[in-house]
């Protein structure tokens, strides 16, 4: 518990210090942690369109990699950018460290795209920037003409009757887009259709 409201006090010293300063709390408030510890400077993303997805190299889901990069090189040149953060918590299905997980991505599905440090995305040991996320969009529901859409809904009933009414993440390749102000404008659940997801990026172009 106390690392989660380490994450929540942060969250709210930003809050604070917005508060305080007349400034906005968005992307460019948060530190990321690229593999190896490595701290990645968030201002090289200012301006752009972004979409950060929590992801997994064993998932139903994976394959949207290939749409992802797809989006990726179609659009990177007028400035758009994916954030990766593997994660562990949906079925155990992101168990190698990160960098088998790029290893894994690049030799399967061609990623160019940024892959970060592995983060947890709910619980006590969230990332501030995911609280944060989730405080600006919360859970609407999945695609009911997905075919996993009645299979995630039944799981997530079985261990929790009321996680429909909670802004956590559900699932892995939940995506949260950002635009060029660092705001978050939308948030997609892994049964979204990629090309509505495509359709809203290419108007914050």
């Amino acid at each position: 518990m106390r690392n989660r409201f380490i994450a929540l006090a942060l969250l709210a010293s930003i809050l604070l210090s917005g508060a305080c300063t007349q400034s906005k709390v968005n992307l460019y408030s948060f530190e990321i942690m690229g593999q190896g510890d490595k701290v990645v400077p968030v201002d090289s993303y200012r301006g752009d369109v972004v979409l950060i997805v929590n992801s997994a190299s064993r998932c139903g889901f994976t394959p949207q990699y290939s749409e992802l990069e797809g989006l990726y090189e179609k659009y990177r040149e007028r400035g758009f950018e994916i954030l990766d953060f593997p994660c562990n918590q949906f079925g155990g299905q992101s168990p190698e460290n990160d960098e088998e997980t790029t290893q894994f991505c690049q030799l399967n599905y061609g990623t160019q795209f940024a892959q970060l440090k592995e983060i947890e995305v709910n619980g006590p040991n969230e990332s501030p920037l995911y609280t944060w996320l989730k405080s600006q969009k919360g859970f609407e529901g999945f695609d009911k003409d997905h075919p996993r859409a009645s299979v995630l809904n039944e799981r997530l009933l079985a261990s929790d009757p009321d996680y429909a009414s909670k802004p956590d993440i559900k699932w892995n390749f939940t995506k949260f887009l950002i635009d060029r102000k660092g705001d978050v404008v939308a948030r997609f659940e892994p049964t979204a259709d990629m090309k509505e997801i495509e359709k809203i990026i290419n108007e914050l172009l």
